[in-house]
Parts: C-alpha cells; structure tokens; sequence
C-alpha cells in the first residue's frame, strides 16, 4: 500500500546510546511493513554519549537512514526545522515526526500515512481521545500536557483533544509553509505552537500511546511556553490572529 510513497521520518536524537538498539529494532519493522521512507536522525552537541557514532554507522550500513549533523542548533526546536529542512531538500511528499527511545511507537506509523494520502494537510497524534493513552510519564507531566491543552484551547480558540503530542505527519506543502515562518518557541510549546498556527489546514487526530517516561520540564521551558501562548493570545484579542 505505501510502497511508492515518497515520505520522510524526522527523529530528532539525544543521548540516545542506551535504548538505541531496540529503538531501531522497532523502527526498522515497520519499515519493512511500510517498504518505503527515510529515516533523518537529527544529532547536535546536546547529545554527550556515543548517539552520533552509533547513528553514524547505521547509516553506512542502511541507506534508509540519514544522519544528519547539526553542531550550530541551539535548542530542540532547532533539531526538529533541521530535520524537516533536510527532509524538505529530499522532496518527500509527506514528513512526519516522532520522538526517539521508545516514548512514540514506530508500529502506529502506517496509520499517519493513511491518513495523509487521505489528503489531509496534518495528522495529529493524540493521547486524549479514545484509543490514545499515556503510559508511565510522571503525573506532574501528565497533568501539564493536560493542563496545556486546556489553557490553550481556551486563550487560542483551538479545537484538538491534545495539543502538547509531539508525534505529527504533514503534507510537503504545509511543511514548508512552518519552517519558513519564525517560530516563536524553542522548547516544549513548540507541538502547541505548531497545532495553533495550522489551525486552518485540513487536520486530524489519531489516538497514540506515549509509553516512556518524560523528562522533567524546565523552568525556562516553562517560562518561554506561556510567553509564547501570551503573545498569540494578545495577537487574538486584537484581531490579528495567525495562521499558516
């Protein structure tokens, strides 16, 4: 069914060292299922193990799997436009992103994909609506993510289930409608950011399961995500709403 597909995965890649190999296990089954896509590991100096080495070789071994080098990114934000850039000089038709160790399930891939050549423009992956769940992330994260969807549908006037999911699918055409645009976040809100700004664009949920455990949200985190849902609430009030 997808074996002509012209698609890209986007993984964005830190210290990754220890789940490594049964994180590529599960990717490269359901590679093989799909029979299509490239793999865009994206690696900067935030990663302090032997993540670059390891992904280094599989690429020489696979040419499925591209590594992708960035020394000069300066936050996460930066990995992820990194990846969809390098994705985008590819000319896949369709890009989608998930995060690496396991915490997104490689087997739901094929399900984006459907979706996608359904001509749907963004496929969300959701923990909140039926079939989607969160596995073992500490409650505190837990009711952050569900916190944050609440606070920003409210402020922004969106309508998703959940909007902090990192895992995402775009058309080629919206994708470079956002990575063209300044993006005003460069940590965790940069998932809501993204579902408020395409807004507009023929979306859709699908249930997924975030399985790992979360690492804990920084203060600076924090600070930057209510900044940034501050401003594009201000932007609302007067009138001026943004949208891509």
């Amino acid at each position: 069914m997808f074996e002509k597909v012209n698609w890209g995965l986007v993984i964005p890649m830190a210290n990754e060292e220890q789940d490594f190999t049964p994180f590529v296990s599960a990717l490269l089954k359901s590679l093989e299922k799909i029979k299509s896509g490239t793999v865009y590991f994206v690696i900067d100096r935030a990663s302090k193990d032997k993540t670059l080495e390891l992904s280094q070789d599989l690429s020489k071994r696979d040419v499925r799997f591209i590594t992708v080098w960035a020394p000069e990114n300066k936050n996460v934000v930066d990995a992820y436009l990194r990846g969809y850039r390098e994705a985008l000089k590819n000319n896949h038709d369709y890009i989608i992103e998930m995060d690496a160790g396991l915490s997104h399930d490689p087997a739901i891939l094929p399900a984006f994909l459907s979706e996608l050549l359904k001509n749907y423009e963004c496929v969300f992956g959701s923990r909140f609506i039926k079939g989607g769940s969160i596995g073992d992330s500490p409650w505190k994260r837990r009711m952050l993510s569900s916190a944050g969807t609440i606070l920003s549908n409210v402020l922004l006037g969106s309508k998703l289930h959940d909007m902090t999911s990192g895992y995402q699918g775009f058309n080629k055409e919206t994708v470079q409608k956002f990575t063209d645009y300044h993006l005003k976040s460069t940590a965790h809100f940069y998932q809501t950011e993204l579902r408020y700004l395409l807004r507009k664009r023929r979306q859709i949920e699908i249930p997924i399961t975030y399985n790992a455990p979360s690492p804990r949200v920084s203060d600076s985190s924090i600070k930057n995500s209510l900044s940034v849902l501050y401003y594009y609430f201000i932007k609302r009030l007067k009138g001026q709403p943004v949208a891509l």
